[in-house]
């Protein structure tokens, strides 16, 4: 069994390793990196962000009150009216006094008890860097809560493909079948849809490539890719001399290796952003022989189409050749050239005389072609002569 690049889900299989200054470049791209995580480690680092920044302002705040004189016994609050000391900020005891004051300032809650006075400068520079700080990372940490919770590769949960791929004839040619469906409301605008086979070939200079990925055809070239999706379709890639599917017969696909990436992708007309849902299809999930059960059909009490997804995975058996394309095109080649008939010839008897209307001869005289010698002398010299000989040589080898 191949192990899948592309999951069913449509994550892919794929993990890199010993890349050189990973950490610094996936640090470099701080927010993809922080979208693209799990939401226990956003959430972790979205409470990291404000407490580290409490931390940080509350030891700040300490150490202007410290260097102040604040936090001596004679300057303490309940002795500042006695002692007639303005401190840089109002009731401000300990350190936790500082940290309180410190959430207070960055998130602008405001209790009243405490403030900043006229007395430090340096106290109303630090207020107003930790409420620019504050905004800042307040504004960074929703940015990516927004960003992974909108994020359009979410909507490819309602994007569904079908559980197996088909291989049957359609209008006379080896077709491959699968099917793609959108179970939401909301459409998904310029939808188009491809497909890639990935397997091993070899180059002519003995050059092996393990997964060369191959592009196939699902109507590009005529606009068959980009599909009005309000329904289920089922894309049609047509098996002829241009795909890499044309020498892939039913024994084939028994022993075969290779995988069938599917990809759609579209906007989201709910969001205006882009998103693509993947699938893949090993060789043990191509049902050769098979097509889709149609399940559109009309309500007639409701006055709409009904979509009956029940039905979605649901094939039939048809009666498909075992051989592959290129066997089935030379069989229809050769059956459709027409066969040219032989001109029938009457045969000659060989008994049946050659009776010339006349022979003139030298002399003048005339003899008849026989069988039999000629009487007269000038018919030896006559020009009818040597063609009578052989014609009795001829009879004489019957």
């Amino acid at each position: 069994m191949r192990k899948r690049v592309v999951q069913k889900n449509g994550e892919c299989n794929v993990s890199p390793s010993n890349v050189a200054k990973r950490r610094r470049r996936y640090l470099q791209d701080i927010f993809t990196t922080l979208v693209d995580i799990q939401w226990r480690w956003t959430l972790l680092v979205f409470a990291m962000s404000f407490i580290s920044s409490w931390m940080l302002f509350a030891v700040v705040w300490w150490l202007i009150a410290y260097t102040h004189g604040d936090l001596e016994e004679q300057h303490l609050p309940h002795k500042q009216e006695e002692s007639r000391w303005t401190p840089c900020v109002v009731n401000v005891f300990s350190f936790t006094s500082c940290f309180l004051f410190s959430v207070e300032t960055q998130h602008t809650i405001g209790y009243g008890s405490r403030h900043t006075t006229e007395q430090c400068p340096e106290a109303i520079f630090v207020m107003c860097l930790q409420s620019i700080t504050g905004v800042m990372i307040q504004a960074f940490m929703v940015g990516i809560v927004f960003a992974k919770l909108s994020r359009p590769k979410k909507r490819t949960q309602t994007l569904l493909f079908s559980r197996n791929a088909c291989l049957c004839l359609r209008d006379g040619e080896m077709c491959l079948l699968f099917r793609v469906g959108d179970m939401r409301k909301s459409h998904i605008i310029e939808a188009h849809v491809r497909a890639q086979l990935i397997r091993k070939r070899v180059t002519r200079e003995g050059e092996i490539l393990p997964f060369f990925q191959y592009e196939l055809d699902v109507g590009y070239d005529i606009g068959e890719d980009r599909i009005f999706f309000i329904w289920p379709m089922t894309m049609v890639h047509k098996i002829n001399e241009n795909s890499p599917l044309y020498d892939l017969s039913a024994h084939d696909l028994l022993r075969e290796k290779f995988e069938i990436v599917v990809i759609l992708e579209g906007v989201i007309e709910s969001t205006g952003m882009t998103t693509q849902a993947r699938s893949s299809y090993l060789p043990n999930e191509i049902l050769w022989g098979y097509r889709f059960e149609p399940l559109v059909t009309f309500n007639k009490e409701l006055g709409e189409y009904a979509v009956d997804y029940s039905l979605f995975n649901n094939t039939y058996q048809v009666n498909t050749p075992l051989y592959s394309a290129r066997e089935l095109d030379r069989l229809n080649s050769q059956a459709s050239t027409p066969v040219t008939p032989l001109t029938p010839v009457t045969p000659m008897s060989p008994l049946t005389p050659m009776t010339p209307t006349s022979a003139t001869g030298v002399g003048g005289g005339s003899c008849a072609l026989d069988l039999h010698a000629c009487p007269h002398s000038s018919c030896d010299a006559s020009q009818d002569a040597p063609a009578s000989r052989p014609l009795l040589h001829e009879h004489d080898d019957v």
